[in-house]
């Protein structure tokens, strides 16, 4: 069992990993965020069919549920186009920066959703996330467009994730994925074609967008996202938020070796990012030593 936990902390690094470099495949492919997402998310829905196909998943779900699966879906595509259009018009280290947000949104959203209290040291952490923005905002000024899409992608990511938790109690993460993927395939296909955007330009894609395509589809969607669901077997939840707060360090370290220049930012930046990350980790601490006190 010991060696189960470390093949999992392990392989949980590995995911997280994964995950950072998301960011910097979205950068290498030319497409605009939109298409990029819907190529995104109609190849992740083939990849993970096959699994389902394969492991022999029932499908059926209640009708109601399948309407939520498919709202879920926007939300999800919507935070997918956020960040990768912030990548597009800023670069990978504000980006992240901004996302690792998404736990303080999530504070706010869940006593609206779910009629808990406000507990103030959420609150105390989220004026410190404040001022990391600030100080970010203010050597980064030319980036103001990008930090607006990224807190956006930040806030819909917490959205999702306030909305996925109720599901994922009672439903196979295989078809929850592979409903809400489809949904915002035909979601976004459906405002592709009301606005006459599947022209010419739209399926001419390159060999090596396809290549970086199929690698965020397949390792950095599907494959992750099933394998990340595995490791939560071995190890605790303290573990495995901890560990995924990770991302946003693996995702600029990347960039940097990556992009180079193009990634190196004002050393005030560096702080700001710090500051809103170790408030992410220690949010996630305390919340951890609340439980287990309780």
């Amino acid at each position: 069992m010991q060696n189960d936990n470390l093949k999992s902390y392990f392989h949980l690094h590995f995911i997280v990993f994964i995950w950072g470099f998301t960011a910097v495949l979205g950068a290498l492919i030319t497409l605009d965020a939109l298409p990029l997402v819907w190529y995104r998310m109609l190849l992740a829905v083939g990849f993970i069919s096959l699994y389902i196909w394969y492991k022999k998943i029932p499908m059926k779900v209640p009708l109601k549920t399948l309407f939520g699966f498919l709202f879920a879906g926007l939300i999800i595509a919507l935070h997918w186009f956020t960040f990768f259009k912030a990548i597009k018009v800023s670069n990978i280290s504000v980006t992240l920066a901004c996302l690792s947000t998404g736990a303080f949104f999530t504070s706010l959203l869940e006593p609206l959703v779910y009629g808990r209290k406000v507990i103030w040291y959420e609150v105390l952490f989220g004026l410190i996330v404040v001022l990391g923005l600030y100080i970010i905002f203010n050597v980064e000024g030319n980036y103001v467009y990008g930090i607006i899409l990224a807190l956006s992608s930040a806030f819909l990511s917490a959205t999702f994730s306030v909305i996925n938790s109720k599901y994922a109690k009672e439903y196979n993460p295989s078809v929850i994925s592979f409903y809400e993927l489809l949904g915002g395939v035909l979601i976004f296909s459906v405002f592709l074609g009301t606005t006459n955007s599947f022209d010419t330009k739209f399926f001419q894609v390159s060999a090596s967008d396809w290549m970086y395509l199929g690698i965020l589809s397949s390792v950095c969607t599907a494959y992750a996202f099933i394998a990340s669901v595995k490791v939560m077997k071995f190890l605790s939840p303290y573990t495995v938020m901890l560990t995924i707060n990770l991302e946003p360090i693996y995702g600029i370290i990347l960039a940097v070796i990556v992009f180079q220049e193009k990634e190196k930012m004002d050393p005030a930046f560096y702080i700001g990012a710090l500051i809103i990350l170790s408030t992410v980790i220690m949010n996630g601490v305390v919340k951890y030593y609340k439980k287990e006190k309780a």
